[in-house]
């Protein structure tokens, strides 16, 4: 096998890889959240003991950030 054929970049941890890439460059960051999304950032909201932080017409890429804030206030 090759070196080329064995390199999977989804495998990788590099600065380019979708995991690390800002929510405001996502290209269907302007999508409707998904469920999976809905579903966590209405946990994190509750165990925040912050209900207002539910709102549930956040884009994809805002509903990232809001949870990613909510995990740091939760301590996650």
């Amino acid at each position: 096998m090759s070196d080329t054929a064995a390199h999977n970049p989804k495998l990788d941890d590099h600065p380019g890889s979708n995991a690390e890439k800002n929510p405001d460059d996502w290209t269907t960051g302007g999508e409707p959240m998904t469920g999976a999304q809905a579903s966590y950032l209405k946990t994190l909201s509750e165990e925040a003991k912050d209900p207002e932080a539910f709102d549930d017409t956040l884009t994809k890429a805002e509903a990232s950030k809001r949870i990613d804030a909510l995990k740091q206030a939760v301590g996650r």
